[in-house]
């Protein structure tokens, strides 16, 4: 039996959206495969676009490998070509190196900078609508700032060091948010005084962020303003030189950098497909998103490449939300057409919006009614795109998400002021992290030789160790377990004095306890019922009390070793905070030690990174792990890669 080939083209929010939900459903479906086609090799993180052209963080940091997202599913193949036409009544793609047979397509190709036939925008201004173009405005603003601050001529340095965004959508704000960040720092690096780096909004219409609510869209407003940007609304542009813009009202503004931002179309390669379109290129589709006049071909359309209208006259909007939706409602319509199920209607649900300004400051409203502004909703921004990795099941990128948006920010680019950055040199934590390895290991140790009273001539194994008869029991409740189980008064005796002893042996509290020569408060006077329980279950007698001192004795003293040596330390002291914890609960750890969790935290911080050997093993794990996991990373796949 033939394969059902989906195809899906184009891998933005809405292919991957599409082809995740259809990988996912026919796992079970040998018969089902899906073939991923896009001309880069990763998926680009829009909307974090201006966060690379800003100059705030490198361009892998939203760049996300195609083969990875789709690690270990075996009924995708993912394929870096570039589609050149689509044959539709053979049902089949074609690339510039192949050709491929579909019985469903999928669309999916985005769009591209809408100039609207302004004269100079393709020879003279920057779009931001790719890596490339945000790699070149990054570039082109480092090296425009470098020149001006070496040239001489008054009106030509004024003329360099503005620069204008053309566009008040949340591309235009976004953008021009990091260059106030980013002015500063500019700066200082071309001996420049900040004030003489402008900056400007151009915008044709008479209110800018018109996606947003009027009381946001003020406050966004208020703050660029603040910031001291020049904010001009109502003013078209209508040429655009190497040198200057044109206004509508013929006024001339001098500069060297206009960045457009200021519409959206559907990519221009799909005009080759000779399908039907509307406003902005933008291919006509039915409500289950098939292509008009080819839903006998199962050809269906998404993202921003769609033209759907949801009312009349108002077309789905070319937004992350809608994307992912149209994908969604595109997969499910397949999925229904291939297990002969009824087919779904699209309808539109957007929980909100929001825009950026820099990396601290942001507006948004959520859930269309919960307005925020400032560090909450630049966190709700955070929030949103790691539910995005959620969403798309890569555990891998949202780890590096963070990384990158909160620990390898530089210049205090991030909404945490710098804070949580994590280039310092972690140097200064190896004394601590040897000191603190040190005593976990003498108090183990003292676990193994007991108190240091001989039992016998030639031994040094003292009482309370694990080497004698006697167990130390660590918890109260086993006195009772030692005497249901012994059967013998004598042995209830010795279990509990046990209990007495587990005061000097069962946490590395107890070596410490009496430095002032006064009995120190317990953090908790009694072992919390809920806990008891716990141990109750775990231990439910005294073979296994013992068993678990023993383990634990020497689980201590192999965590001790390897914060010792820088081993594996976020994951060791992570452990160390949770064993104190548990000694805690027990009733048997102090006040004057409770800094163990507080250093355990510091050492967290990659200590095992200098004169460690986590320096090397790290590295190691993880180019061994993920290429086990994901494979190699290529710079093109498919059959003819």
């Amino acid at each position: 039996m033939a394969k059902t080939e989906i195809v899906v083209v184009g891998a933005g929010y809405s292919g991957i959206a599409a082809a995740k939900m259809l990988s996912k459903k026919l796992k079970k479906n040998s018969d089902a495969h899906i073939t991923l086609i896009d001309r880069h090799s990763y998926q680009t993180m829009m909307t974090e676009l201006h966060e690379v052209a800003g100059g705030r963080v490198e361009p892998e940091a939203i760049q996300y490998d195609l083969q990875r997202l789709f690690c270990k599913r075996k009924n995708v193949s993912v394929v870096t070509d570039s589609v050149v036409n689509v044959d539709k009544e053979n049902k089949v793609v074609k690339t510039e190196r192949g050709s491929y047979s579909f019985d469903y397509l999928v669309l999916a190709m985005g769009g591209e900078p809408n100039d609207f036939g302004t004269p100079g925008v393709k020879e003279h201004g920057f779009t931001l609508w790719s890596m490339d173009n945000a790699i070149k405005i990054r570039h082109h603003i480092e090296k425009t700032v470098t020149l001006a601050s070496m040239e001489p001529d008054a009106e030509k340095r004024k003329a360099m060091l503005n620069f204008v965004v053309c566009g008040s959508g949340f591309t235009g704000i976004e953008m021009v948010g990091e260059l106030i960040d980013w002015k500063n720092i500019l700066a200082k690096k071309n001996k420049l005084d900040p004030s003489e780096i402008n900056l400007m909004v151009v915008e044709a219409a008479p209110t800018i962020l018109n996606m947003l609510d009027r009381n946001d869209a003020g406050k966004a407003e208020k703050y660029l303003v603040k910031k001291g940007v020049q904010i001009l609304k109502d003013t078209p542009i209508v040429e655009v030189a190497e040198d200057h813009i044109v206004l509508k009202s013929g006024e001339k503004i001098p500069t060297h950098t206009l960045i457009w931002t200021a519409g959206v179309k559907a990519n221009s390669d799909a005009e080759e497909f000779e399908m039907e379109s509307a406003r902005a290129a933008r291919l006509v589709a039915n409500e289950f998103m098939q292509a008009k006049g080819y839903e006998d071909k199962n050809i269906y359309v998404i993202g921003d490449l769609v033209y759907f209208e949801e009312k009349e006259n108002m077309a789905t909007p070319q937004i992350v939300q809608a994307a992912e939706q149209t994908g969604h409602c595109a997969a499910k319509n397949i999925l229904a057409d291939i297990n002969g199920s009824e087919k779904v209607a699209y309808k539109g649900k957007y929980d909100g919006f929001m825009v950026s300004i820099g990396s601290k400051y942001a507006v948004a409203c959520v859930f269309d009614k919960i307005h925020m502004s400032g560090f909450f909703a630049m966190a709700m921004k955070h929030v949103i795109n790691l539910r995005y990795f959620f969403d798309i099941r890569s555990g891998y990128y949202a780890f590096q998400y963070i990384m990158h948006e909160f620990f390898r920010i530089g210049d205090e680019r991030n909404i945490m002021r710098g804070h949580s950055s994590r280039n310092s040199n972690v140097l200064w934590s190896v004394p601590l992290r040897v000191f603190y390895g040190s005593v976990w290991l003498v108090e183990a140790m003292k676990k193994v030789v007991g108190n240091g009273k001989l039992l016998q001539p030639g031994t040094w194994f003292g009482e309370g160790s694990w080497f004698t008869d006697s167990v130390a029991f660590p918890f109260p409740w086993l006195q009772q377990a030692a005497d249901a189980t012994s059967g013998a008064s004598e042995a209830g005796d010795a279990a509990g004095s046990a209990v007495d002893a587990a005061a000097a042996v069962a946490d590395p509290a107890f070596g410490l306890s009496y430095a002032y020569g006064e009995e120190p408060m317990t953090v908790f006077k009694h072992m919390p019922k809920w806990f008891s329980n716990i141990m109750e279950f775990m231990m439910p007698n005294q073979d296994v009390a013992l068993f678990m001192q023993k383990f634990m004795t020497i689980f201590e003293v192999l965590l001790a070793l390897a914060i010792i040596a820088g081993l594996f330390t976020w994951l060791a002291n992570a452990t160390t905070i949770v064993l104190v914890v548990m000694f805690c609960l027990s009733g048997m750890f102090y006040w004057v030690n409770i800094w163990f969790i507080f250093v355990a935290f510091a050492l967290m911080n990659g200590s095992g990174r200098s004169f460690g050997l986590d320096k090397w093993v790290m590295p190691w794990i993880q180019k061994t792990a993920g290429k086990w996991w994901y494979g190699d990373v290529k710079s093109q796949y498919g059959d003819n890669a």
